[in-house]
């Protein structure tokens, strides 16, 4: 069974939700607003950095603060409003995590239009600087934000009006999404034009370490977590946010490949030029078409490369694998919900999201 990834669902979302998200949106604002106050103390320069990441962080999905929000509120949180710093720790984690990330992948541009170390590429190749120097002043000023970010998250934890123990528990959360998430990354980088060949258990869970646990799983427990659930119910979500994140890397992936450039904003040919060993990588290379499909990998692929790999994974029958091995993960998570003593809103939330997740376009 093949995965239609051109449908798409609309985003569930009730009252209380809505409520959250808007108190996250006033955390971080005041987390910008509070960080641009202070550097601009120390100059001007320093203040627009502040500006940059906040713009950096602007226009998201939101999809981590919300998956906190729905733990917390679906399992008797009374009132948002506490849970709002960390819901809004997570978001600047993954605006850490993306900022660091385009450094590693050597991107300039996300979702088509230029990232902060684009930003910065730019302005210095206007003041006369080399294509090279340029490119250094941009993803040393993107690795400079990040730091802020990674570290603001942890800082809007330890400030959050929790009780002591609750707030030493949540910080841990956070450190072992972050741990999880630097190994999976180094994972990717290891893997990435490497002559060994990483079996494809070793790149499902380079995967899920790199997303799932930060993006899905722990969000997910820190608002079980703040809703003083049970370890039944931490069990549940963490499981379910665990195969919804995998899933949710899986389509990434294709996407990644045989998605449409004006919707993801993403190339087509990013991945086959930096080698990446996909999960359809993996696949392919046990297949007759590796050798061909080899050749395309790593320098400045084509348009015309891109096509002809796709062709060939088509062939080879890795998009179909694929798609059903994203299928098979959503399959595990709904029946972790089905069997699950959690709220019925809650699962059905769940559920929304993990549709969400594996019939997305972008």
């Amino acid at each position: 069974m093949t995965i239609p990834i051109a449908r798409q669902y609309p985003p569930a979302s009730g009252g209380t939700e809505f409520d959250g998200l808007r108190l996250v949106d006033g955390t971080l604002e005041r987390f910008f607003s509070d960080g641009m106050d202070r550097a601009d103390r120390l100059g001007a320069g320093y203040a627009g950095l502040w500006r940059a990441l906040r713009s950096a962080a602007r226009g998201g999905k939101r999809v981590r603060p919300a998956l906190v929000l729905a733990a917390y509120t679906g399992l008797g949180g009374p009132d948002p409003a506490p849970a709002a710093p960390v819901a809004a720790a997570f978001e600047l984690l993954h605006t850490a995590l993306v900022l660091h990330d385009d450094v590693i992948d050597r991107d300039f541009k996300r979702r088509g239009v230029p990232n902060l170390a684009g930003v910065y590429r730019a302005r210095a190749a206007g003041q006369g600087m080399s294509l090279e120097e340029a490119a250094h002043r941009g993803q040393s000023a993107a690795i400079i934000a990040g730091d802020l970010a990674l570290t603001g998250a942890y800082r809007l934890i330890a400030g959050a009006e929790l009780a002591a123990d609750l707030r030493l528990t949540l910080l841990d959360e956070l450190d072992s999404a972050v741990f999880a998430s630097a190994g999976g990354e180094l994972l990717d980088v290891e893997f990435s034009g490497t002559p060994e060949q990483p079996s494809l258990q070793e790149v499902l869970r380079m995967s899920r370490l790199k997303t799932a646990v930060y993006s899905f799983e722990a969000p997910l427990r820190a608002g079980a977590l703040m809703a003083g659930a049970s370890a039944d119910a931490l069990r549940t979500v963490g499981t379910a946010g665990r195969c919804i994140g995998t899933a949710y890397q899986l389509v990434d992936d294709l996407l990644g490949m045989f998605g449409d450039e004006a919707e993801t904003g993403k190339s087509t040919t990013g991945d086959l030029a930096e080698g990446k060993c996909t999960p359809l990588i993996a696949y392919a290379r046990l297949c007759p078409e590796w050798e061909q499909l080899a050749e395309l990998l790593g320098g400045t692929p084509t348009r015309q490369d891109a096509a002809r790999a796709r062709r060939l994974l088509e062939q080879c029958g890795a998009r179909e694998y694929v798609e059903d091995l994203a299928e098979c993960y959503a399959s595990r998570a709904r029946a972790a919900l089905a069997e699950s003593a959690l709220p019925e809103a809650l699962v059905a939330d769940l559920e929304s999201v993990l549709e969400r997740a594996v019939q997305r376009r972008r």
